[in-house]
C-alpha cells in the first residue's frame, strides 16, 4: 500500500448560506466539491498559497482573508485496480473576506491548473456527504453545517 501526504492552503469563500467549491479533476477527490486552493510550494507562506490558488483555481484575487483552523483527514483511495492509497491530506484554511473579480465557473486543465474545470457558489444546505470532499466536509461541520 502507497502513502500519499498533502499540505495545503485553502479558501472558505460563505455569503448567504452559500459557499464557493471548485469541480476537482483526477486525485483522491476526482469528481467531487472541494474548497479552493492547494499546495503550498517549498519556500511558500501559506496566506501565498491562499492568494496564488484562489486566483489559479476561482479567477479571483483575495484582499482580506483571516485564519479559520487547520486540521487533517486520513482515508483510502483506490488509486488503480490494485493500488490502494493511504492519503493524509492535512490543511491550514482561512475565511475569504473579500476579493475582487468574479468567480470563473470553466477553467481548462493546464500546466497551472492542473485539478479544477471551474468553481461556483453552492447552496450549503442542498450539499450532500457524497458529492463532498472529506476536507470540505470537515471544515463545513467545523462551522455547524450539519452534512447529509
Amino acid at each position: 500500500m502507497r502513502e500519499y501526504k498533502q499540505l495545503g492552503a485553502y479558501g472558505l469563500i460563505i455569503k448567504e448560506e452559500k459557499i464557493v467549491l471548485i469541480k476537482k479533476v483526477g486525485g483522491p477527490y476526482d469528481k467531487k466539491l472541494d474548497l479552493p486552493g492547494g499546495t503550498i510550494e517549498f519556500g511558500e507562506r501559506p496566506e501565498e498559497t491562499l492568494k496564488r490558488e484562489l486566483l489559479e483555481e476561482v479567477g479571483i484575487k483575495v484582499l482580506d482573508w483571516e485564519l479559520f483552523d487547520a486540521d487533517s483527514v486520513y482515508f483510502e483511495w483506490n488509486y488503480k485496480d490494485d493500488v490502494l492509497v493511504k492519503v493524509h491530506h492535512m490543511g491550514i484554511f482561512f475565511k475569504i473576506k473579500s476579493f475582487e473579480n468574479e468567480i470563473i465557473n470553466e477553467i481548462k486543465i493546464d500546466k497551472v491548473n492542473n485539478d479544477s474545470i471551474g468553481a461556483d457558489w453552492y447552496q450549503i444546505s442542498k450539499l450532500s456527504r457524497n458529492e463532498l470532499s472529506n476536507t470540505a466536509i470537515l471544515e463545513l461541520e467545523k462551522l455547524g453545517y450539519v452534512i447529509n
